[in-house]
């Protein structure tokens, strides 16, 4: 499996406003990016937070590029998942309509109420206790033959990825805004490092719309 974080921040590392509210930080240019390295993809991945929210469809807008995957015997959109611990994301989410597959990665502490409501709508993956144990949830994903995995955000899924190990490379858009605020989300929220902090190597950096397009490996 390979995990590709991508994401848009502020120039000051804001991923939105502290009403975490949607901002557009990039422009055409990315939003094409995005939609290519979508459809280079077997799943896209956001946590619960991003589906309240910002109710993304998370599908390739571009119809070309949906062509070019029936072409290469995949299906017209890749897979979308939504870790979500306690079973919160709402079953008229778009991110669970009939455009693609989508699976819910619980946790055991989910109530059953909501589990058997998205059960309707999605492929569950229960893994972990009071949390979703994301190396057993990506396994489970890994063994429905999901291999080349975007993961979207938030900064709270995001931090959890690097502490578990399982990020691959991190693309990052850094956009001509300063958004500030101490209770505004960043990239990598969740408790934080202190020792042993994830180390990245630059592989690419170019200007893009109004800003800049960083590429990073993250080092083994």
């Amino acid at each position: 499996m390979h995990v590709v974080v991508n994401a848009a921040t502020s120039a000051d590392g804001k991923l939105s406003s502290r009403r975490r509210e949607q901002l557009a930080i990039s422009g055409e240019a990315d939003f094409e990016r995005v939609d290519r390295l979508r459809a280079d993809s077997d799943a896209v991945v956001v946590g619960v937070g991003t589906v309240l929210a910002d109710d993304p469809h998370l599908t390739v807008k571009d119809e070309s590029l949906c062509e070019r995957r029936l072409e290469r015997g995949e299906p017209k959109q890749p897979a979308r998942v939504v870790v979500d611990s306690r079973g919160r994301t709402p079953t008229d989410a778009a991110v669970l309509d009939d455009a693609a597959t989508t699976y819910v990665c619980l946790s055991e502490a989910a109530p059953v109420g909501p589990r058997m409501d998205l059960a309707d709508h999605a492929e569950l993956v229960t893994a972990g206790d009071d949390r979703v144990d994301l190396l057993r949830a990506f396994a489970a994903l890994e063994r429905e033959g999901l291999e080349r995995i975007m993961v979207e955000g938030g900064g709270e899924l995001i931090f959890s990825l690097f502490e578990a190990g399982l990020v691959d490379e991190l693309r990052l858009f850094v956009g001509p805004k300063v958004i500030g605020g101490r209770d505004a989300p960043t990239l990598a929220d969740g408790e934080g490092f202190v020792e042993e902090f994830p180390s990245l190597s630059l592989e690419r950096l170019e200007r893009l719309d109004e800003g800049a397009l960083l590429c990073w490996t993250v080092d083994s």
